[in-house]
């Protein structure tokens, strides 16, 4: 999988520097009390990749498609939940203001954002009962 930049198809693995330097979040140092893992999909299985994670300080996991962490019976102890991430990209998708993006100011964008989301759970939590 790739994203199409003016024609050109750019794998995700070329991206991964420029989306681990635009973490807006601050997150804590990494040490060997509290590593910080990053969890990854087959596309990043190369050196390059490996490279840029150990620059970064994370404890890399990546994973081949379909290979899942299994106990002793041979059973899958964590099923990949990797959907999740691709359903909700999916769902702010369908904010145009998003999608779009008008905002000329930062802040405000991620305000939009947080409000999608909020909105987002908030449907969800409704749809399951969880709220009444």
């Amino acid at each position: 999988m790739g994203i199409v930049i003016a024609g050109a198809n750019i794998n995700d693995h070329c991206l991964l520097k420029a989306t681990l330097d635009s973490v807006v979040v601050e997150r804590p140092k990494p040490g060997e009390e509290k590593p910080q893992h990053l969890c990854l999909d087959k596309g990043y299985d190369n050196k390059a990749s490996h490279q840029v994670v150990s620059e970064y300080g994370y404890v890399p996991h990546i994973r081949r498609i379909g290979e899942e962490k299994k106990d002793e019976a041979g059973e899958k102890k964590y099923p990949a939940r990797r959907w999740v991430v691709e359903r909700t990209l999916g769902w702010l998708s369908r904010w145009r203001g998003i999608l779009i993006r008008w905002d000329k100011k930062p802040q405000n964008y991620l305000a939009g954002v947080k409000l999608a989301c909020a909105l987002l759970w908030y449907r969800k939590c409704y749809a399951e009962g969880l709220l009444k």
